[in-house]
């Protein structure tokens, strides 16, 4: 069932092991768009950061975001996207939308501090440690109204199928 309205772009956004590539992955079955994770457009500089324990800086993420915007900015113009991001900020998610801002659309999957690190301690071959999930809620601050909020203990299915009825 494809996915209706305005909105090119679907962020997923939350902490580190929130479920964002699950989520994104399931959308992306369901929806016909193609689903990208923030993740493989990271430097090889932030990835050997991160699996050292140490929080990346605004000033380690901006290129990064840079090179998702540039990316999110071209793929607009030729088919429908996913995009699995943190963007734990507002100012990284005015970043990533600028000049593109009718066509995303800004899911974030919440869960408490608890339910994330037992999901992180779990979670094997990735680099982003457990340690560095304190400096992530740390800097989450609370997405737009327009926003759909989901609780991530809910059954992926169910979170997939809230965040197409909520975009219509």
């Amino acid at each position: 069932m494809p996915a209706t309205g305005t909105y090119k772009i679907i962020f997923i956004t939350g902490v580190s092991g929130s479920g964002k590539t699950t989520i994104g992955q399931l959308l992306a079955q369901k929806t016909g768009y193609a689903f990208y994770d923030a993740d493989d457009f990271h430097p090889q500089q932030n990835i050997d950061k991160m699996k050292a324990g140490q929080p990346l800086t605004d000033a380690d993420r901006q290129p990064w975001l840079d090179k998702m915007h540039d990316f999110a900015e071209e793929a607009v113009t030729k088919n429908n996207i996913i995009l699995a991001c943190s963007a734990l900020k507002a100012a990284y998610r005015k970043s990533l939308s600028r000049g593109i801002e009718t066509h995303c659309r800004w899911v974030l999957l919440n869960g408490s501090y608890q339910t994330i690190l037992q999901r992180l301690q779990q979670r094997q071959q990735h680099y982003m440690p457990a340690s560095l999930l304190q400096s992530q809620f740390d800097a989450l601050e609370a997405p737009g109204r327009d926003t759909i909020a989901i609780d991530v203990c809910m059954a992926p299915g169910a979170i997939v199928d809230k965040i197409i009825s909520a975009i219509g």
